[in-house]
């Protein structure tokens, strides 16, 4: 016999059907989504990359090869954005103060203007501050998008990025999660102000 005629209920429960079906997957951690899920986020990306987190930093840090990446990705017609926290702004250094580690919010962001300086100018690769009326709506939420996916972690009371929930979201259609968060980020980079080099 066929599962549906002995289980219906345990089939339909299975099968996700409202708005939860754009979630691919969820960690506890962001720390626990594996290197190769943002590896092959990254790389499969062709029209748009937006990391809209406050620092950034992980990804020189944690993804192989992530600067000759941006370069190939770029080369190739794809649009890669840099939403980071101002490092002198007040919301900065009030999140340090809350967080209480070693490698400091400010120092984290200038570790991405570090990286991103030295890839040099590459068309199509942006990078701004967001606009300090949005810094405290920025720094607790991180918006990292690839095309029709994303990873998103909303960042709990005292904890780093890397120790709050993420979760991996797949665009399934119009005013779902995806587009939810999409649309937050946007908005951020629509006052963002430009990284002047």
């Amino acid at each position: 016999m066929d599962e549906e005629m002995l289980w219906p209920q345990v089939v339909k429960d299975r099968i996700k059907t409202g708005n939860d079906r754009e979630i691919i997957n969820s960690y506890p951690y962001r720390s626990a989504c594996p290197s190769t899920v943002w590896a092959e986020l990254i790389n499969s990306a062709t029209s748009d990359i937006f990391l809209a987190g406050f620092t950034n930093y992980f990804f020189f840090t944690q993804v192989p090869a992530f600067a000759d990446t941006l370069r190939r990705t770029t080369s190739a017609g794809c649009r890669v954005r840099f939403l980071l926290g101002d490092p002198e702004g007040d919301v900065t250094r009030q999140r340090e103060v809350i967080e209480d580690v070693a490698l400091s919010v400010s120092t984290r962001i200038r570790i991405t203007l570090g990286e991103l300086e030295k890839l040099g100018h590459i068309d199509g690769l942006e990078t701004r501050f967001s606009a300090t009326e949005d810094a405290v709506n920025h720094v607790s939420l991180s918006v990292f998008r690839f095309d029709r996916e994303a990873l998103v972690t909303p960042h709990l009371a005292r904890l780093v990025g890397h120790d709050s929930p993420l979760l991996h979201l797949r665009r399934q259609g119009d005013g779902g999660m995806f587009d939810r968060f999409a649309e937050h980020a946007e908005e951020l980079w629509s006052r963002a102000v430009p990284v002047t080099e």
